[in-house]
């Protein structure tokens, strides 16, 4: 099946359950899953109820779409993602994002757990996006372009819009100090060696994870705006002396859980 086919078919399932219009997109990363629950829900639909949707097989993600409000603001929200290293293609990757923009999301906000690179960060910091470098990934636009959901060579000279970023830093003022910083997403699942974290050092990135740079380029693609934060549960390989360990991201991002909460749903009530 091509993908814009796979893609129709799983959002003409969900229309088959809910009519529901979200303007926000929120993709929830390890840990960082309970928001969800926090949310005024209209409609809970599991990712194995849609045939040809890929489901989670990470702890900490429990795979299903929330249908609800956030201070007024529709929402739809990823409460678990799919990462290229659980097996999938890279168009299977994206393609819950590309479902949330058929679906009428018009703002993709992205959460996930990183590694923190920059010595200004340290684990527990929340940082927002800026940008990201995603050379070490496959491109999900490779292939034919599908003209209907945006240009072939769409430009990323402002992936994370600056009024979004605008609208967090004013969201998090009362609640934390956050940082911003450039992030790499890098195939995983292992963690990164000591010589690529200076590697990604050296060319700008403040935090690394698995996820998300993919996810935000294909919404660029889809003419979505964007924004991030990533919860930095850990020093990156090198930076400290401790093996790094998932219990320990998912230990760090369930402490800082309740701040990063907060923040998500200040911003999104003022968009």
């Amino acid at each position: 099946m091509e993908i814009r086919e796979k893609v129709e078919n799983c959002v003409a399932q969900i229309r088959q359950k809910t009519d529901f219009v979200p303007r926000v997109a929120l993709i929830l990363g390890s840990g960082l899953g309970a928001l969800a629950d926090e949310i005024e829900t209209e409609l809970v639909i599991s990712y194995n109820e849609i045939e040809g949707f890929p489901v989670s097989t990470v702890a900490g993600h429990e795979g299903r779409f929330v249908f609800g409000y956030i201070g007024g603001t529709p929402v739809v929200i990823m409460q678990g993602r799919v990462h290229y290293y659980e097996g999938y293609e890279m168009t299977d990757v994206v393609l819950p994002t590309r479902v949330m923009r058929l679906l009428g999301a018009e703002i993709l906000f992205l959460t996930n757990a990183a590694g923190g690179i920059s010595n200004k960060l340290k684990a527990g910091d929340l940082m927002m996006l800026t940008d990201h470098i995603s050379s070490f990934v496959p491109s999900p636009l490779l292939g034919p372009n599908i003209e209907e959901w945006g240009p072939r060579f769409p430009s990323m000279d402002t992936i994370y819009d600056l009024e979004l970023r605008e609208i967090i830093r004013t969201a998090a003022k009362d609640v934390m100090d956050i940082k911003e910083g450039v992030y790499v997403q890098t195939t995983g699942p292992c963690y990164e060696s000591p010589a690529e974290v200076r590697m990604f050092s050296l060319s700008g990135a403040d935090a690394v994870g698995m996820s998300t740079a993919v996810e935000a380029l294909t919404a660029r693609h889809m003419g979505m705006r964007v924004c991030g934060i990533s919860c930095i549960t850990n020093m990156a390989g090198g930076t400290v002396k401790e093996p790094l360990s998932h219990e320990e991201v998912a230990a760090i991002a369930n402490r800082v859980a309740p701040l990063f909460q907060k923040i998500v749903k200040n911003a999104i009530s003022k968009i």
